[in-house]
C-alpha cells in the first residue's frame, strides 16, 4: 500500500521507522507557540502517525492520516487504498502501535489536571446550587412553616415553582455553545446565590413562592448543561466518571446541608433575634455570590484557553479531543477513516436529527422515573425521619449519613461504567437496589417493620436513584455525535425528565404520615420502570451496533462467520461501537 504522507512531517515519520512500536513521537517542547488557541479554533490541521503491521510483502508499511480542513492532491487519489489497509488492520493500528504527537504521560497529567482544577470546581458549583433548592425541606423543619404559616398545599407549591420554571427553561443547555462559558456560568453562579440569599426575608407564602420560581430559572441555566459542558474536555469513554464527580456533589450536599441546619437550628434556638430558617437560607445562599467572581477567571471556554494549563498542556488537550471527535464522525460512515473536522458553524439540521431520534426519548424517560425519587427524597428526607420518632435536630443529623454513603457508591459506579464502557448494567442494577428499599418502606405496616430497618433502606434508595441519574446523563452525551446533537439531548432529557419533580413533590404530604406508603409505592414503580427502560435501550443500541458493524464490514446474514465479526470484542477492537451500551 502506497504511503501517504505530507511534507511537513515526512522527517519525524520517517525517523519512526526505528523506532519500537511503543515510542511516541512528540514535537519540541521548545516549538510552541502562544497563538496556539487562536490556530486550533480556525481549524489548523493536525497529524496522527500510525504504524500499520502488514502480514503481506509490504509489512512494515506505514499509513500517515491527516485530519483537517485541506487535504492535498495526492491524498485523495491514494484515499482509496489507504481506506482499505485501515480496515483491514485497525485492530492493529490503534493503542500501543500508533505513534502520538503526544506522550501517553502527557495525557495522563493533563487530564490530572482537568480532573482537580475544572470537574472539582464544577462539582462544588453543582453542590452549592443543589444545597440552595433543597434546604427548603430543612428550613421546613427549622420553624419556616408556622412562621409563614404555610399549609401542607402550600409547601408543595413552593416545591413546584422551583421545577416548573426549572423545566421551561433547561432549553438553556444550549447556551454553553452560543455564550462564552465562563461568563455563562459566573452570571448563573451570582444569580441563584443571590436569589436564594434573598428567601431569608421573605415574609409570606407569596414573596416565597416568587423567589422559589426565579431561582428555578438561574439553576437550569447552569446544572442541566454542566455534563454538555464537559464534554467539551473529555473523551466519551472518560465522561462517565468526570459527570459522576459532578453530580456526586448533590448527595454530598444533602448530607452537608443535613450537618449544617443541625448547627445553625442548634445556633437559632440560643438567639432569638433572627429564626433559625432565615439564618439557614442565608448562610448557604450567599457563598454562591462569592464563588461566582472566582468562576469568571477560573472557568475556560475550551481546552486552548485553559488558564490553568501549560501551552504543551493546552495543545495536547485540544489535540487527544481532536482524534476522538475524528473517530465520532466516522461512527456509521461506511468503511474507511474520517477526515472532516469539528465544524464551528452551529448545525441545525443535527437538532432536527436528535428530536427525531427514538434513543432521546427512551433516556428522557428514564431520567423522568428516577427524577420522582430524585426530587423527592432530598426535600421529604428530615421529615420522614421525623416520622419515625426522632426530634427534630436528631432528624437533621440522620440525614446526612444516606447521601455521604450514595456520594461514595455514585465515584465507584462512575469509575466502572467507564472502565468496562457500559451503561445500561449499572442503571438496572441501582434502580433494582432502589426498588428494594422503596418496597421495604411501603411495606412498613404490613411486615411491622422497626424504625432502625426502615432507615436502612433508605440507603439502598439514595445510593441507587443518584447513581442511576449519573449514568443516564452521560448515556444520552455518548450516543450523540456532535455537539448541537449532545446539547439537543441533554435539553431534551431535562425537559422531558423533570417533569418527574411535578410527581415526586407531592408524593409525601402530611396526611399520609407516618409511614407515607402511597409515595414509597409511586417512587417504587418508576424505579422499576428505570430498570425495563435500561435494559430495553440496551437491546435497541446492540441491534443497532450489530447493523453498523456489517455495513462496515460488507457483510451480511446470520452466519456464524458474520456473528464473530458481529461480536462485542471484534466491534471494540474496530471501535465500530456507534452506540455505548
Amino acid at each position: 500500500m502506497a504511503s501517504s504522507r505530507p511534507d511537513s512531517v515526512t522527517p519525524k515519520h520517517d525517523q519512526s521507522a526505528s523506532l519500537p512500536s511503543s515510542t511516541y513521537l512528540t514535537p519540541d517542547s521548545d516549538s510552541e507557540d502562544d497563538d496556539y488557541a487562536r490556530r486550533s479554533r480556525s481549524g489548523a490541521a493536525s497529524y496522527r502517525m500510525k504504524n500499520l503491521k502488514r502480514t503481506t510483502e509490504d509489512d512494515g508499511a506505514e499509513y500517515c492520516e491527516r485530519s483537517g480542513s485541506e487535504r492535498s492532491h495526492e491524498d485523495e487519489e491514494d484515499e482509496g487504498d489507504a481506506t482499505a489497509g485501515a480496515q483491514r488492520h485497525r485492530t492493529r493500528a490503534e493503542s500501543t502501535q500508533s505513534f502520538e504527537l503526544y506522550t501517553p504521560d502527557e495525557e495522563k497529567a493533563v487530564l490530572r489536571k482537568l480532573d482537580r482544577r475544572l470537574v472539582l470546581f464544577m462539582a462544588l458549583l453543582y453542590m452549592l446550587s443543589f444545597l440552595d433548592r433543597s434546604n427548603i425541606g430543612n428550613a421546613k423543619l427549622a420553624g419556616m412553616k408556622d412562621e409563614l404559616r404555610l399549609s401542607s398545599a402550600q409547601y408543595d407549591w413552593l416545591l413546584t415553582a422551583f421545577y416548573v420554571t426549572y423545566i421551561l427553561f433547561e432549553w438553556m443547555a444550549l447556551l454553553y455553545r452560543v455564550f462564552p462559558p465562563h461568563a455563562y456560568i459566573a452570571v448563573c453562579v451570582f444569580a441563584w446565590g443571590f436569589l436564594a440569599s434573598l428567601q431569608s426575608i421573605a415574609s409570606s407564602f407569596g414573596s416565597l413562592f416568587a423567589l422559589r420560581a426565579l431561582l428555578g430559572i438561574s439553576e437550569a441555566a447552569f446544572g442541566p448543561g454542566v455534563p454538555f459542558y464537559l464534554s467539551f474536555f473529555f473523551r466519551r469513554d472518560e465522561l462517565a466518571f468526570r459527570v459522576g464527580l459532578f453530580i456526586s456533589a448533590a448527595p454530598l450536599a444533602t448530607s452537608f446541608a443535613s450537618s449544617l441546619a443541625w448547627a445553625i437550628v442548634k445556633l437559632g434556638q440560643r438567639w432569638d433575634a433572627v429564626s433559625g430558617w432565615r439564618l439557614l437560607f442565608l448562610i448557604e445562599g450567599f457563598p454562591s455570590v462569592l464563588i461566582a467572581v472566582w468562576a469568571w477567571r477560573w472557568v475556560p471556554d475550551s481546552p486552548a484557553e485553559a488558564r490553568w494549563l501549560k501551552a504543551r498542556e493546552r495543545r495536547v488537550a485540544a489535540l487527544r479531543l481532536r482524534r476522538d471527535r475524528e473517530e465520532s464522525r466516522d461512527l456509521g460512515e461506511k468503511g474507511g477513516v474520517s477526515r472532516r473536522t469539528v465544524k464551528k458553524r452551529f448545525q441545525w439540521k443535527e437538532i432536527g436529527k436528535t428530536l427525531l431520534d427514538p434513543k432521546s426519548y427512551l433516556t428522557a424517560m428514564m431520567f423522568f422515573s428516577c427524577n420522582v425519587a430524585f426530587s423527592s427524597m432530598p426535600v421529604f428526607l428530615p421529615t420522614i425521619i421525623n416520622e419515625m420518632g426522632y426530634s427534630t435536630v436528631a432528624s437533621q443529623a440522620l440525614s446526612a449519613p444516606p447521601y455521604l454513603v450514595a456520594f461514595a457508591v455514585v465515584l465507584f459506579t462512575a469509575y466502572i461504567s467507564d472502565k468496562y464502557r457500559t451503561r445500561s448494567i449499572p442503571i438496572a442494577i441501582h434502580a433494582s437496589l432502589a426498588l428494594l428499599g422503596y418496597t421495604g418502606l411501603a411495606l412498613t405496616p404490613a411486615l411491622h417493620l422497626s424504625n432502625a430497618v426502615r432507615y436502612l433502606c433508605i440507603f439502598p434508595i439514595t445510593a441507587g436513584f443518584f447513581s442511576a441519574v449519573t449514568v443516564v446523563i452521560v448515556w444520552t452525551i455518548n450516543n450523540q455525535q456532535s455537539d448541537e446533537g449532545k446539547g439537543t439531548g441533554i435539553a431534551m432529557l431535562n425537559i422531558i425528565g423533570q417533569c418527574g419533580p411535578l410527581v415526586g413533590t407531592r408524593l409525601y404530604p402530611d396526611s399520609d404520615a407516618p409511614y407515607f406508603v402511597p409515595g414509597m409505592t409511586v417512587c417504587a414503580i418508576f424505579m422499576a420502570m428505570v430498570g425495563v427502560l435500561a435494559l430495553g435501550l440496551r437491546f435497541v443500541l446492540e441491534r443497532g451496533n450489530k447493523k453498523k458493524l456489517e455495513e462496515r464490514l460488507g457483510v451480511q446474514g446470520d452466519g456464524a462467520s458474520v456473528e464473530l465479526l458481529v461480536s462485542r470484542q471484534a466491534a471494540r477492537e474496530r471501535h465500530a461501537f456507534v452506540y455505548i451500551l
